[in-house]
Parts: C-alpha cells; structure tokens; sequence
C-alpha cells in the first residue's frame, strides 16, 4: 500500500520526535555557553596629598595607575547545562589598568579568577582553583556601600581605594583576598539562609603550611541582611585568625551597613598581634540618576609588628620584621561619592576620603605623614 505524502511526513517527524527524546535522555544535546565581559574604570584627573617624602601632592591618572573604586577587568565564563538542575561552570578573570594598559600582577594573567566547578539546584555550588576567599565573599554585603545588599553563591567585590581598601585583608587567607589552590562551597537556600566553605592547600610536603580553612553563615531578610565568618590561615608557619559579623538594612531609599572584624596574629616570639575593626556606610538612592554614598571605618591594631618598610603589615600576610618591636594604633577614614548613571552600564562619579594614622599606625603610602586626602572624578563602564 502507497502511503500520502501527508502520512509520511507524520512518520518522520514521530521518528525525530522519538530519537531527540531519546539524545535527550542521555544528555548528549547538553547545551553550553560562553560569555565576554569586563569592566573600565579610570579616575581622572585625580588628587592625593602626601604623595611623596617631600610631602607633596600629586595630580593625575588614577592612584599611581589605579581608579578608585573598582580595577579594570575582562574575563571569559560559561556553563555547560547536564541536566536534572546540574551545571559544569568556569571562569577567568584579568585586571588590568587602563592609564597605561599593563597588567595588574605582570607575569599572572588571569588574576582575578582562574577556577572550575559544578553548580548544582540541590546541593549548591563547588569551585576549583584561584578565586575569592568566601569570607570576603560573605563580608561584602556590609563592607562599603558599593556592592550588593544581598548574599548570593556569585563572587563579590570592595572598592579599590588604597586608604579603605586594607580592611578587606581580615578576610584574607595567606595569598592574598583570593585562595591560590582553593576550594570554595556556597549554597543559598530557599528560606534565606547561606551557608559557604572554603579550604586552600598549601601545596607543600607538610600539610596545612600556607593552608587556609573558613566558613560562613548568613541569612536574606525581606529589607536586611546579616553574615558573618570564621577564617584559619597558616602562612609559614604562623597562625592567623578572624572573625567578623555585619549586615545592612534597607529602608526606602536608604541602605544602611554595620560591620565589625576581630583579628589574632601570632608574631612567634614577639607575641599575638590583635585587631578590632568596624565600618559603618550609607548609600542613598533616589529615583532617578544619581546615587550617594557616605562612609566610615577603624582600624585598631594592639601589639603589632612592623614589615621591613617600617609600616603595619596587611592581616593574614605574615609579612613582619622580628626585629621591628611592637606598635598600638589606629587608622580611620572617612569616605564619600556621587555617582551619575548615565545608563544601566556606564557611569561618571566624584569621589573623595581622608585617612587619618593615630600612634604606632602607620602606612607607606604617605611617607610618614600622618594624614592623607584622596578627590577624584571618573568614568566606569561595562561590557
């Protein structure tokens, strides 16, 4: 018997239809992406006060090559969707500077992000490789008034202005603010509490040395949110350790942000180094173009060494002079900004702080003196 043409064309589409479930099932029509993206950010012209030894001020690009808030950056990410809610994810992310287009850390190229991992809907999110440490990532919600008010399993960030940016470093391990050789867990769960662990190997023939271990605990409100973090890190064989708890609370058009940092470093013979810090900002956002931000923190150090320049040493980076003796200080600063969002990916602001060092507190890039201002105005843009 002839078949139609009609019936015919009803039989293989039932066959397709039949053999793409069938791919379907066995996962092999998992689609896949990859995407561009990045960040410009250059501030100028830009003021810095005590610039030099001489104690004289300097007008230029960035903060010797770098904007204030947020460093320049490009990166490659993708997923590849397997299906049942489960993703295979990358990323890698360079810093560079615009002012004079060279790398952020020469001889590194993705500096910012180099990992691997799968996503899960069930069990969260597991990374592999060089990427934030997840107290940095848990402490942004209350850090400065730049980021996002809410925590979430993606990476986080704080401004790059040099004379508030140290603060970052009690969520340090003994790298830097991102684990080298890291491992990092994050889950958000439905009723709104976070959860995330991290662990970085060493990578040595003794376990632990240059290791760092940590973990997190938040919780998504309605109009707040609140988190705080544990961290160990060994570096050469000295323990440090922190602890931090803060939030933010949002009202209207205001978002109000409260953080605090304890901190232990052991010195070997010279004794523990303690630290108490707290940060407190607000960012005011109207409706329409234009977004304010105003904030303030502390840095209080007890029994610290200096590094081989004669300055207090970031936290967790072990980087002290035996022979330096110990110090009390503190370090405040007082910080503000005006953004104008000329669309949903670019902006122009004006943006100043002024840093002041009390007692033992000091730092190399005022060259002794004890105080330090900072005005710029900028452009930033995304991609």
């Amino acid at each position: 018997m002839q078949l139609s043409e009609e019936t015919i064309l009803k039989k293989r589409h039932l066959a397709f239809t039949v053999a793409a479930g069938a791919l379907a099932a066995s996962g092999a029509h998992a689609q896949s992406s990859v995407q561009l993206y990045g960040l410009i950010d250059l501030s100028v012209p830009t003021y810095q006060s005590h610039a030099d030894a001489k104690g004289d001020h300097v007008i230029g690009m960035g903060n010797g090559g770098e904007p204030w808030f947020s460093g320049s950056r490009w990166g490659l990410k993708g997923a590849e969707d397997l299906g049942g809610g489960t993703k295979v994810i990358f990323r890698l992310e360079s810093e560079y500077t615009v002012s004079n287009g060279a790398m952020e850390d020469p001889g590194q190229i993705f500096d910012r992000d180099a990992w691997v991992g799968v996503e899960d809907e069930r069990f969260g999110k597991l990374t592999a490789g060089f990427q934030n440490t997840i107290a940095r990532d848990a402490s942004a919600i209350y850090g400065d008034p730049y980021g996002h008010a809410k925590l979430n399993t993606e990476e986080g960030g704080w401004t790059n202005s040099n004379n508030f940016k140290q603060m970052i470093f009690y969520a340090a391990g003994p790298t830097g603010t991102r684990y080298s050789n890291g491992l990092a867990w994050k889950k958000l769960f439905s009723n709104g509490i976070f959860a995330s662990a991290g662990y970085a190997f060493g990578n040595q023939t003794s376990f632990g040395n240059n290791s760092t271990y940590q973990v997190a605990l938040g919780y998504n409100g309605s109009s707040y949110a609140a988190s705080t973090f544990y961290s160990h890190v060994n570096r050469n064989g000295f323990t440090n350790q922190s602890f931090s708890v803060g939030g933010n609370y949002t009202m209207g058009i205001v978002r109000a942000n409260l953080g605090y940092f304890r901190y232990w470093g052991d010195q070997g013979a010279l004794g523990q180094r303690q630290d108490n810090a707290w940060t407190v900002s607000l960012k005011l956002a109207p409706k329409g173009a234009f977004d304010y931000e105003l904030g303030y923190q502390q840095m209080r150090t007890h029994n610290a060494a200096y590094n081989a320049d004669g300055d207090i040493p970031n936290a967790n980076l072990g980087a002290f002079d035996p022979a330096s003796g110990l110090h009390n200080g503190f370090k405040e600063t007082l910080y503000g900004s005006i953004f104008y969002h000329l669309s949903k990916r670019t902006e122009v602001y004006l943006a100043g702080d002024y840093m002041k060092l009390h007692g033992g507190y000091t730092v190399g890039t005022t060259y002794g003196a004890t105080n330090q201002v900072e005005v710029t105005t900028g452009v930033r843009t995304r991609f």
